[in-house]
């Protein structure tokens, strides 16, 4: 061995953790800290823990909506601190089972054909990420029970795809609109789309719907009133990026065909692991604390995840939106500004490899890597030369990265599983909604709130009233037409005028208004259509 090998291998044996039950490994040996830095963060640590355990106990863990947080509960319904809860979150899971069952079996079907054997799932955010992760994870388009299609956006084209996909099945298709209040226009919008299309094609959608929402919400009036097929809760002590183990991703992942007990447990078991108040046996207190020295607890690196496995592809997105959406904000818990969060991205290795791994090895240090390491390849081994198999190279990439980085002084984190099965997406899920929880108590910030995204809505609601006052201020004759400049003057918004002009460009490519004299954009006349 080399000096350098001497050294990793010392590091590797005294910074590796390992759980046998939960099939989880964490090496952190890769991330160039010195021991004291533990040993300094313990007092910051013992405050995360009692924050932790206070929120478990029903504390008021979400300030700034006044809300208890209870994702932990979902798959530890014993833990909830009032019983009802407890009956809730029990009677919620034994209800997706019954219905999944009663789908498969036959016993609930659609009007027009013998049985369901597609969902259309209409969300957005955590409502669709979660579930999409875990759909594709798990998938097996030979075994699946039902396929699954996913509409998370309000884009018109891309809505049109995924019912082209669907094609003659639409009769055979079973429709999960899922949103807490009913008012999200994604979801709402997605699913006006879908009622269209299926009026279009003569079939009763309320015959073929189920709702996830909040009891009283607007979606769930709709789904009593119209007599959908059925209709299961979400509540607003769960947010819809922790909403995985609760109806939101169960329901989905139930009909696919999925051990959703062995999901449940998994995450059970991981939680009851990160929740021991002991940093060096804890992986969700390691990793958080991993984080918060790479980036200097203030978000000075990117957080880049490598999972070497296909099933993995959409881990990055998942994690993306809760550790993005849960850190990413601009004010601590005492208001003070901070600006707070760490960047996530990545897709999977070994396509990494071929794309941007050559920028981690040699390039700008703005980054710290989480590698994700499967230990069984799966699949036909076929043997290459010299006599090894594909995934004997897979992992060969993985563990050469790692070196590679390192000698050229990255840091770098490895989880490792045995297998991508059900209990180990359970054990992966609640690993990192503990880190995160973790994280925020550092850096005393609320992880549970999503003011910029509240922020955003209320920008875009304020940009479609702009568009309603610039449609009736268009002039009906092309003679008449006027510029972007013209029409925010006439309708009292001069200090508007870009998006004026932006909203004429768009209302024009769709028939909604016409360019009478076509130009540069600031130049160009719009009348009616």
């Amino acid at each position: 061995m080399n000096k350098l090998t001497r050294k990793h291998w010392k590091q590797f044996q005294q910074h590796h953790w390992s759980d046998a039950k939960l099939g989880l490994a964490l090496d952190f040996s890769r991330m160039g800290f010195q021991e004291r830095f533990l040993t300094r963060m313990e007092r910051a640590m013992g405050k995360a823990y009692l924050a932790n355990k206070k929120l478990e106990a029903g504390a008021i863990a979400n300030p700034s909506e006044n809300r208890m947080v209870g994702h932990y509960w979902l798959r530890t319904p014993q833990l909830a601190p009032q019983p009802e809860l407890r009956k809730q979150i029990k009677d919620a899971v034994a209800l997706v089972k019954r219905f999944a069952a009663e789908v498969h079996a036959g016993v609930t079907r659609p009007p027009r054909a013998e049985r369901f054997t597609q969902v259309l799932s209409i969300g957005i955010g955590g409502s669709a990420l979660g579930p999409m992760f875990v759909s594709d994870a798990l998938g097996d388009p030979l075994a699946d029970k039902l396929a699954l299609h996913f509409l998370d956006n309000t884009d018109p084209d891309g809505m049109e795809r995924v019912l082209r996909r669907l094609g003659g099945k639409l009769a055979e298709t079973l429709v999960i609109v899922t949103s807490k209040s009913g008012d999200t226009p994604e979801p709402r919008n997605g699913l006006l789309v879908v009622r269209a299309a299926f009026q279009a094609a003569g079939l009763d959608f309320a015959r073929q719907a189920v709702a996830v929402t909040s009891a009283g919400s607007k979606l769930d009036d709709q789904a009593r009133t119209q007599n959908w097929v059925g209709r299961f809760p979400m509540w607003d002590w769960v947010g819809g990026r922790t909403s995985v183990t609760s109806a939101v991703g169960l329901l989905p992942a139930a009909l696919q065909g999925f051990d959703i007990d062995a999901l449940l447990q998994g995450a059970a078991d991981c939680d009851a692991v990160t929740r021991v108040p002991d940093t060096r046996n804890n992986p969700a207190a390691l990793l958080a604390l991993m984080w918060f020295y790479a980036t200097d607890g203030a978000g000075k690196k990117d957080m880049v995840i490598l999972p070497y496995k296909d099933r993995l592809l959409l881990f990055s997105r998942y994690l993306q939106q809760l550790i993005m959406e849960s850190l990413g904000k601009e004010r601590d818990l005492n208001r003070k500004k901070v600006h707070q969060g760490i960047t996530v991205y990545g897709n999977k290795g070994s396509t990494d490899q071929h794309a941007y791994v050559q920028q981690l090895r040699d390039g700008v240090p703005n980054f710290f890597v989480t590698f994700i390491r499967v230990l069984e390849d799966g699949g036909p081994r076929v043997l290459v030369p010299p006599g090894v198999g594909p995934g004997d190279y897979l992992d060969g990439f993985l563990l050469g990265t790692r070196q590679a980085l390192a000698e050229n002084g990255r840091q770098s984190l490895t989880l490792t599983i045995p297998r991508v099965d059900a209990y180990r997406l359970g054990v992966l899920i609640a690993l990192f909604e503990r880190a995160v929880t973790f994280y925020a108590t550092l850096v005393n910030i609320n992880a549970f709130d999503q003011p910029g995204v509240q922020a955003g809505k209320r920008a875009a609601g304020m940009v479609l009233a702009l568009q309603h006052r610039i449609l009736t201020a268009l002039p009906e004759k092309k003679d008449d037409a006027l510029t972007a400049e013209e029409i925010a003057t006439a309708i009292g918004s001069s200090e508007e005028v870009e998006s004026v002009c932006l909203i004429l460009e768009h209302l024009a490519a769709n028939g909604n208004a016409t360019v009478a004299v076509p130009g540069k954009p600031w130049a160009a006349k719009y009348s009616q259509a």
